[in-house]
């Protein structure tokens, strides 16, 4: 079973978003041995000990354990040993994340190897100043997820992670960034205030996102408003930790599913008024999708899809899918350029960046599906549907003589409206031939989002017979746009850029 759906199935069995947090703190553990009469025992002894007590107290009212490995590192290989007992004392149907908030290069492959395959851990979290290169090796593990530090509750700290102003601080950047690296499945933030306001800025540039805070509140009237900062539109997506001071007080258990129902109860008050609100998006009819920079302003959002953008072709230049030379099309004609797609289905960050450059353009459309253009927009067809939640179809190539030889594969309606997803619009061809067949079994069709726009003539002429036939084209990236960028960033010599802007 995937960590996320371990999480999620611990969430709704339990009906919790508490996370306990099993650090034996030697400060924090003297009262309780006192207590308990182990005062004279090693530390090592009360810890077992006070481990053991807050699993069985906690396990019926939390839905993940989180151990920093530090604490274990501390006390040598003893420290070790214990955090294997901690592991075998935690309930398997609950998910195990290990704070280690691991940030060196060099050791990312051996400590995922570690804790993913030795240890048994479902999740890490890790600092992410070094780049996607830090995540990339746990991300190697299906099933498995990072957790990625994106504030830091220390003060001090504050000094870089609000630079350069309070507009446009670091900490958001990292936000925007490490969703790029994996699925929300895959990645989570970890954000350590008790602000509801940076809280609440860090919802809004993930919403999709799980959260979870690193501290609760200083004050115990701040629940509420953390809840309302950090919650998802379905009323999930955060988990908060038990607060430290009740891990070694007596009564956890009673005080635990105390404030479990606390936070049930302000969940259940959200769901009710987010009910209402997707009651009139559903009678809208709209498909309303989240882009990185939502909370920023127009021109700032502006700015950094660009930046994106031109970031992304670099990239696809790179790994050889934009190609210069001469090349014949499929339309018959010669370009001096090639584009292969094909590869990004082998590049899971890379890929999930294109789609999410698709999504710019399906955003304010209003559909029930997405179609396909086989066989080489599928894949980006097929990932959309999962990220948007919309079903998917396509018109079959060639109809089968045998088996059901349907000419639309999938679920559908008559009346449903489809938006078609291509790769590259040269002629218009095969997005003709497409709609024809989508349109001859039922469904309305009056949306095209492509990712390049070859432009010139060719383009030019398809543009006029979709929009002709009452289609709307929208293009991710032009031939212009890729040119532009590749030779500033001096992928493309004057040449090659004259060559191609003449087209």
């Amino acid at each position: 079973m995937s960590f996320f759906v371990q999480l999620t199935d611990a969430m709704a069995k339990r009906q919790s978003l508490l996370v306990t947090g099993l650090d034996p703190n030697p400060e924090m553990l003297q009262s309780w041995a006192t207590r308990h009469g182990m005062g004279g025992r090693s530390f090592l002894s009360q810890a077992r000990h006070w481990i053991k007590a807050v699993i069985e107290e906690t396990a019926p009212h939390v839905c993940a354990y989180k151990p920093s490995l530090g604490f274990y590192q501390s006390l040598g290989p003893v420290g070790l040993e214990l955090l294997h007992e901690v592991r075998d004392l935690v309930p398997r149907e609950l998910p195990l994340i290990v704070d280690t908030k691991h940030g060196d290069l060099n050791s990312s492959s051996a400590m995922a190897q570690y804790l993913f395959k030795e240890f048994g851990a479902d999740a890490v979290t890790l600092s992410p100043l070094a780049g996607q290169d830090i995540a990339a090796p746990f991300l190697l593990y299906p099933g498995k997820a990072v957790v990625m530090t994106c504030h830091s509750s220390n003060q001090s700290a504050r000094l870089f992670q609000h630079y350069p102003s309070e507009e446009t601080p670091l900490y958001l950047q990292i936000v925007r960034e490490t969703q790029l690296w994996g699925t929300p499945e895959q990645v989570l933030l970890e954000v350590g205030t008790s602000d509801p306001a940076i809280l609440a800025r860090v919802r809004a540039e993930a919403p999709e996102r799980f959260l979870i805070l690193r501290s609760l509140w200083n004050e115990e009237d701040n629940l509420e408003a953390m809840l309302e900062a950090g919650l998802s539109a379905a009323a999930d997506g955060l988990l908060l930790p038990l607060p430290q001071h009740l891990l070694v007080e007596d009564n956890l258990a009673s005080k635990a599913e105390a404030l479990k129902q606390e936070i049930s109860s302000t969940r259940q008050r959200w769901l009710e008024k987010q009910a209402r609100t997707d009651q009139a998006q559903q009678d809208g009819a709209r498909c309303d999708l989240w882009l990185p920079g939502q909370a920023q302003s127009r021109d700032q959002l502006e700015i950094h899809r660009d930046e994106a953008l031109s970031s992304l072709i670099v990239e696809l230049f790179d790994i050889g899918c934009l190609l210069f030379g001469e090349y014949v099309q499929a339309s018959g004609a010669v370009f001096n350029y090639y584009i292969d797609l094909r590869q990004i289905i082998s590049d899971p960050n890379l890929f999930h960046r294109v789609l999410h450059a698709y999504a710019g353009q399906l955003e304010g459309l209003i559909f029930d599906r997405i179609a396909g253009i086989p066989y080489g927009s599928l894949p980006t067809a097929t990932g959309l549907s999962l990220q948007l939640h919309k079903p998917l179809i396509y018109p079959r190539k060639e109809v089968k003589a045998h088996g059901a030889r349907r000419l639309i594969e999938g679920d559908f309606k008559e009346g449903d409206q489809v938006v078609v997803v291509d790769d590259i619009l040269i002629t218009g061809g095969s997005v003709l031939e497409a709609i024809t067949k989508l349109e001859s079994s039922g469904l309305v069709v009056r949306d095209v989002v492509v990712f390049i726009d070859h432009g010139g003539d060719h383009d030019r002429h398809a543009k006029e017979r979709l929009s002709e036939a009452g289609y709307r084209c929208h293009a991710v990236l032009s031939i212009d746009q890729i040119t532009n960028v590749l030779h500033q960033a001096g992928r493309l010599n004057d040449e090659q850029a004259a060559s191609l802007n003449a087209i």
